[in-house]
């Protein structure tokens, strides 16, 4: 009989892998096939399996999944277990593994990776609308949420601290146990030590013996209190088979100390080469403390370098105002953040942050975006420009209505886009999951092989020189850094983009922008400033006067949302021309709009849209419109009952920062390519003036789609840059799509890079950062194999024959910690990289 069972608490193929394997284990299944998208198990038994021993089995293997009967829906604390949280307040209470072992799975408490045996990290409280509040010095259980006096005592009430992060209490609490590890670490080293003193002062107090005792009292606190955790993170790796890190450690040092201990209480089992000339077992208390104590410092080293690799997230937060002035009928009061609602009328003074997103209602001013856009020139915003939560004001106030709040306003958007991303896996992370799969049952095997070698061809005591090298091999093959080296270059790089207006949607996206060999760009609003204007109105005969054109094209533009036709609708409303109502309106994609006024029949648009509409033109109309064309305007033109009755010139200034930009990417190798609905001329006009040689104009949507896959077919590796809804198929299709952060939501969603200020400029910005990263992806990753690739045949001897040198595990250990320390390090360097 064959069954399917919903699992839930997958988020990787090795959870599914894993799973897998577990319910295929249990008694009576003959198959068990998972598909991770579906979160379903097809699982196939000679006859029925009770529930319950498919629960149990999942539960002994230590994973959080749950499974349900068929056509059983999750139960929604089973849905809330695994699903990232978003919650609010002071702290966030979700956490996740910093090496991304399954995805984007998230834990709801502290403790560490059930895959690798790191840390867990907490991820940060994405609310960018957490209220201050204030409590009395005198009575801390008096709290409020506005400032004022004690109602009991009547001080002045003072904020209250926030609550440590769950990174900062874990790192304090490491650092307490690292403590505590030094404290009992150090005599023992010392007494370890003194053996290499002649005449062991020590000796004179007490025999080796009994000093063997005291080295023995002083490694439990360390063992058993202080690093115990990595002892507990080993017996899981080994008990689930997710061997890591700690599964090196703890058999390394575990054996050390054990050996140690059997050695004390019972000597005679041991052969002469074992033992002191006092008869005494040689004891590696030392070894295994030292080590353990290394290792707890290198976590200490991370746990404090983690919270410097999401610094630009923690500083977006930092640009969140709590609080604003709201003007009330005529009254201004000040609220909490929490209590703007769409539509409310604020008041932004001199130096404050700008709430929340809107539109300037009265008032003129400056305004610093260099924290969302990377641009350190203030924007002047006169009434009716739009400005984000998180920028501040110039010197002088304004009013603003707002249009977006909460989580719905930009830098919201922005944090929770910075988050998502850092917490994405690229593509070349599968060579270090690869490597780290096999990494470990490899070292256990090459630790085996070197204890043999010592102790058959090893000098006396051979026994002893094969223990401590096997030791010193399982201590310093940590796979710790090859799993960190694409993690943290992704955070800190997405960090980086972030904070000069470049927002990546995954780590992808980085890893393909830099194999880029082929950029499209649209015209309008791209290479465009996207802000249209009305320079003339032309009729074709006697029978409609310049007024008359424009009055019907206003009012058949006015149900529209295109730049061209916003721009026809202001230009009539400055005219002072009447808007009359229309009925029957369609937009046709990448022609025009047609619609009835006053009862006539109107299509206006390009010379498509005037087929489409069967209103011929002459070739003198084609000639008039053509002369305006190769001066890089555009022109539409419009038709009343299937006849062309006049037409109107619209020109889009280029950027200032387009020419510059394209030839900074040409100079890097980049095929850039323009595609526009425009027309022929009005495409070579712009394409001349930019020094583009390869342009296509006269695109609709499926044409820019059909294009982009054509150079795919040619192995091209394509990036499409475009902010209107005509461009999202492109988009989506194209290996890297590029959204202007002034267009559509539509091709915002379609991008995996959104560049905030629209400028061709952050294509570059993009480019280099993209190149950045990857380079130092690599270099993380080599450091990491080169380590290994080095360390272990050293540690195992490789050298004692020709150079007689050896590796202490004890040096090991500090390696290892540092080598992750290392690349961490190496990836914090990108925050002060030049992407310009």
């Amino acid at each position: 009989m064959k069954n399917i069972y919903h699992i839930h608490g997958m988020s990787c193929n090795g959870c599914r892998s894993h799973v897998e394997k577990t319910l295929s284990n249990v008694d009576g299944v003959t198959n068990a096939t998972l598909d991770l998208e579906k979160a379903e198990a097809t699982i196939e038994m000679a006859s029925h399996i009770p529930l319950g021993t498919f629960e149990n089995a999942l539960e002994k293997e230590g994973g959080s999944y749950t499974i349900h009967s068929p056509g059983e829906a999750p139960k929604s604390e089973d849905v809330a277990k695994h699903k990232k949280a978003k919650k609010s307040g002071k702290g966030n209470g979700t956490f996740y593994c910093p090496m991304h072992c399954e995805g984007d799975k998230t834990y709801d408490a502290p403790g560490d990776c059930p895959v690798c045996g790191m840390d867990l990290v907490e991820e940060q409280n994405l609310s960018t609308t957490a209220s201050e509040q204030f409590t009395c010095p005198m009575h801390p259980e008096v709290v409020k949420d506005e400032s004022g006096s004690c109602p009991i005592c009547g001080m002045d009430l003072v904020p209250m601290e926030a609550d440590s992060s769950a990174e900062e209490k874990s790192y304090k609490k490491l650092l307490k146990k690292f403590r505590i590890a030094i404290a009992f670490t150090l005599p023992i080293f010392i007494i370890a030590m003194s053996e290499m003193i002649a005449n062991n002062p020590l000796y004179e107090i007490m025999p080796q013996r009994n000093w063997n005792w005291v080295q023995f009292a002083l490694s439990i606190p360390v063992v058993f209190y202080a690093t115990r955790m990595f002892f507990e993170r080993a017996y899981r790796s080994i008990k689930t088979w997710n061997l890591n890190m700690f599964t090196l450690i703890g058999i390394g040092a575990g054996v050390a100390w054990v050996f140690s201990v059997f050695g004390m209480l019972s000597p005679d089992f041991f052969p002469a080469q074992f033992k002191t000339e006092s008869g005494a077992v040689h004891v590696y208390f030392e070894a295994a403390t030292v080590i353990l104590t290394l290792v707890l410092m290198g976590q200490v080293l991370e746990a404090r370098a983690h919270s410097k690799t999401n610094s630009a997230l923690k500083e977006l937060l930092k640009l969140a105002p709590n609080k604003a002035i709201k003007v009330v009928d005529g009254n201004e009061e000040e609220v909490s953040i929490d209590a703007i609602e769409k539509g409310d009328i604020l008041r932004v003074k001199p130096g404050d942050k700008i709430p929340v997103d809107g539109k300037i209602t009265e008032g003129d001013t400056t305004v610093d975006e260099s924290m969302i856009s990377g641009e350190p020139i203030p924007v002047q915003k006169e009434i009716g420009d739009s400005v984000s939560s998180g920028t501040i004001n110039g010197n002088t106030s304004f009013l603003m209505q707002a249009e977006k709040v909460g989580s719905d306003t930009l830098l919201s958007q922005i944090i929770h886009m910075v988050n998502d991303a850092s917490r994405s896996r690229a593509p070349i992370q599968k060579l270090a999951d690869t490597v780290s799969s096999y990494f470990v049952p490899v070292v256990v095997i090459i630790s085996l092989i070197t204890f043999a070698a010592w102790a058959i061809w090893g000098p006396e005591p051979a026994y002893v020189y094969a223990l401590v090298n096997a030791i010193a091999v399982l201590i310093i093959a940590c796979p710790c850094a090859l799993g960190l080296a694409t993690p943290m270059s992704v955070m800190v790089g997405v960090g980086k983009g972030a904070q000069n207006g470049i927002l990546i949607k995954n780590a992808e996206a980085l890893e393909k922008m830099d194999k880029v060999d082929t950029l499209i760009v649209d015209k309008t609003g791209t290479i465009t400033e996207g802000k249209p204007t009305v320079e003339k109105i032309g009729v074709f005969g006697t029978e409609y006067s310049d007024n008359q054109v424009l009055q019907l094209i206003a009012s058949l533009n006015n149900s529209s949302e295109h730049p061209l036709a916003e721009a026809t609708v202001k230009y009539g409303k400055e005219q002072q021309i009447e808007i009359s109502k229309t009925e029957n309106f369609n937009a046709v994609t990448g022609k025009g709009v047609e619609g009835t006024v006053h009862g006539k029949k109107l299509y206006f648009g390009n010379a498509k849209m005037m087929e489409y509409a069967k209103a011929a033109l002459s070739s003198d109309m084609k000639a008039e419109g053509q002369d305006y064309q190769k001066q890089g305007k555009t022109v539409s033109y419009l038709s009343v009952d299937e006849k062309v009755v006049g037409y109107v010139v619209i020109g889009d200034r280029i950027k200032s920062t387009s020419a510059k930009a394209i030839k900074a990417l040409q100079d890097k190798g980049l095929e850039v390519m323009m595609f526009t609905g425009d027309n022929e001329n009005t495409a070579q006009a712009v394409a001349s003036e930019l020094h583009l040689t390869d342009f296509k104009a006269e695109m609709l949507p499926e044409n820019k789609l059909e294009e982009v896959k054509k150079l795919q077919e040619q192995g091209k590796v394509v990036a499409m840059a475009g902010d209107g809804i005509n461009d999202a198929p492109a988009l989506a299709k194209s290996d890297v799509g590029i959204a202007m952060g002034t267009g559509t939501d539509v091709a915002i969603e379609s991008a995996m890079i959104t560049l905030v200020k629209g400028d061709l400029h952050g294509i570059v910005k993009a480019r280099n950062l993209s190149h950045k990263v990857m380079q130092n992806i690599k270099q993380n990753l080599f450091f990491a194999l080169i380590y290994n690739t080095l360390g272990v045949p050293i540690a195992a001897g490789i050298l004692f024959p020709f150079f007689g040198i050896l590796l202490s595990p004890m040096i090991a250990a500090l390696a290892m910690s540092f080598s992750s320390v290392s690349v961490i390090g190496n990836s914090l360097r990108l925050r002060g990289a030049d992407i310009d």
